[in-house]
């Protein structure tokens, strides 16, 4: 039995011919280009006839006429961020897309800062917005602007030179979640430290503030291990009354909810002989019995740091800035 032919390639000839048009008003047209003036009918023309045949516009021929490509480039996660970074990761990429750039999630899994760099610049993308797992450093910002980066931006406390810094300072959360159980009259308060891999990039900044918190009122902070699971948790409960805490400051909110149910288990009330706070102000927290205080993250808009991105590769001659990107603030509830 014979094979059937295979169907040709629509072009942008096929489309011009089509809609009655140049190809270069295809062009136009199909890259969205704001600087050429063109009707809507003749736009709507030109959209009409690419969806009949089929026609998408070549991504790599269009970065090799104009030098680069319409893609930003973000470095998939590695670790478990929950729901309220994911929400702002996802907030990003729609608000990116509506600017009409293509998001491609790397996956940077076992390189460095700058072996990862050098993997990104062979894709050629407009801008990287590096979310703080991999630290770049400035030969790597350098390799990814001679490669076509316009827009470099790094997540993290320290500055990188030639990038541009979204600076989502962790301590805040530990300070203001310490700060709280001071408040409600706790001296002696723990840490919890997540066993999961990865997690030590919030955990430790989160740890040095409550640090800080405590030393300014004398209180004492003991770092405690804890891992996400049931088992774990029934381990830590079991020995609570032994490491004489009256408070912890659980790094998230799923990690409190999952202490507080065993330390509940365990017959150690809560607040009365323990109280515990979390952070990132999910609802199921509010569901509780009781409910669960915590530290309410607000971190700016997706669409905020989408407009930055674009503002970059629209400029990308001004000096390196630096942006922050979250406040904190303790929300009293029931289990304080």
């Amino acid at each position: 039995m014979s094979q059937p032919p295979e169907r040709a390639v629509p072009t942008s000839t096929d489309v011009a011919r089509r809609a009655g048009v140049s190809r270069a008003t295809v062009s136009y047209v199909l890259n969205n280009a704001a600087a050429v003036r063109i009707s809507e009918p003749t736009r709507r023309k030109v959209r009409e006839a690419a969806d009949e045949l089929g026609y998408v516009p070549h991504a790599g021929a269009r970065s090799l006429r104009s030098g680069h490509t319409r893609m930003v480039l973000l470095p998939s996660a590695h670790i478990p961020v929950g729901p309220l970074y994911s929400g702002f990761f996802n907030d990003l990429q729609w608000a990116l897309r509506r600017l009409d750039y293509t998001v491609v999630q790397y996956g940077s899994l076992g390189l460095d800062g700058d072996g990862a760099a050098r993997a990104w610049a062979e894709l050629r993308p407009v801008a990287v917005v590096s979310l703080g797992e991999i630290s770049l450093t400035p030969h790597g910002v350098n390799v990814l602007k001679r490669s076509g980066a316009k827009a470099v931006i790094t997540l993290g406390p320290q500055r990188v030179a030639g990038a541009h810094a979204l600076v989502m300072d962790q301590r805040e959360i530990g300070c203001g979640a310490v700060s709280h159980l001071i408040e409600r009259g706790r001296r002696r308060i723990g840490v919890v430290m997540p066993e999961e891999p990865g997690l030590g990039f919030f955990s430790q900044p989160r740890l040095a503030g409550a640090r800080t918190s405590a030393a300014a009122s004398g209180a004492h902070v003991e770092p405690v291990p804890l891992a996400y699971t049931e088992r774990s948790a029934a381990a830590l409960a079991g020995r609570w009354r032994a490491l004489g805490l009256d408070g912890v400051y659980a790094y998230n909110d799923e990690y409190a909810m999952l202490l507080m149910r065993a330390l509940q288990d365990e017959g150690i009330d809560v607040p009365g002989e323990t109280s515990v706070i979390g952070a990132d102000d999910l609802l199921l927290g509010r569901l509780l019995r009781p409910r669960l205080s915590t530290v309410r993250v607000d971190l700016v808009t997706g669409q905020r740091l989408a407009e930055l991105v674009d503002r970059v590769v629209r400029d990308p001659g001004g000096e390196p800035e630096r942006h922050d990107l979250m406040g904190a603030r303790a929300v009293a509830r029931e289990s304080s």
